[in-house]
């Protein structure tokens, strides 16, 4: 029987070795296979951000706002989630806590293709790995004494994706490992805190939104428009918010 907060721990277990493995075999592929690994990866994320988007239909929140309100529940929320994240200045701010870490890891080398690098393999790793369906359903299961399934699976992709990350980006993925760490530990505490309240059509749009930002992280990937999507991650807790609001007013 495993102990509350056992998926995440395997989580980050998982990520931790495959970032290792993907330093120590990273340095000896060359630069356009490297590119091409990042390429599939970019496309993998579009298919894991299309299934989460896809929660849009959830027959759930469907039935609990009807059949028009979900899209508007997460374009209000990427709006006002974008607008809130940009005001604050959350992407800069990881951005420069990133490049903090990366400079203290350097011991004080200016090198700014290293740093660059550092910085978007943490950000691009740590937002992959920690906004999806497994994560906030998987940590809450495990929060509500209901195994770890999903995160036993999700602990097996993002160990191949850290590797494929860290053989292009670095140790900036292996860093990835504290914000798993960080974020499903959080959502499991909230499992253990909610129980088994929180209704399932809150969960759905809140994974839709969630899939649309993976889009953002895959449009990075593939080099096509560096989308802020840390700007974007309050947009995560406005969609329960606005789907409890459109179910209170209607």
């Amino acid at each position: 029987m495993s102990f509350i907060g056992a998926g995440t721990a395997l989580n980050v277990l998982t990520v931790i070795v495959g970032a290792l493995a993907g330093m120590a075999i990273g340095g000896r592929l060359p630069q356009a296979t490297r590119d091409v690994v990042t390429d599939c990866l970019g496309l993998v994320t579009l298919l894991m951000a299309a299934l989460s988007v896809m929660e849009v239909l959830s027959p759930a929140l469907t039935a609990a706002v009807g059949s028009s309100a979900p899209v508007l529940i997460v374009l209000g929320s990427l709006l006002i989630g974008s607008i809130l994240g940009s005001l604050v200045g959350i992407e800069r701010r990881l951005e420069s806590l990133a490049g903090r870490v990366q400079g203290y890891l350097g011991r004080g080398r200016s090198d700014h293709d290293a740093r660059e690098r550092f910085i978007e393999g943490w950000l691009t790793a740590s937002l992959l790995f920690c906004v999806g369906p497994l994560t906030i359903l998987g940590s809450l299961d495990d929060g509500l004494g209901r195994g770890i399934d999903k995160l036993a699976l999700k602990s097996a992709l993002d160990g191949f994706a850290a590797l494929a990350f860290a053989s292009t980006f670095g140790i900036g993925v292996l860093m990835s490992a504290v914000s798993v760490a960080v974020v499903q530990g959080s959502l499991t505490i909230a499992g253990v805190a909610l129980g088994a309240v929180l209704p399932e059509a809150y969960i759905a749009a809140l994974t839709a939104t969630g899939g649309l930002i993976l889009v953002g992280i895959a449009l990075r990937l593939l080099r096509i428009r560096q989308i802020p999507v840390g700007d974007m991650l309050p947009a995560l807790v406005i969609a329960p918010v606005l789907t409890h609001l459109v179910v209170v007013l209607g």
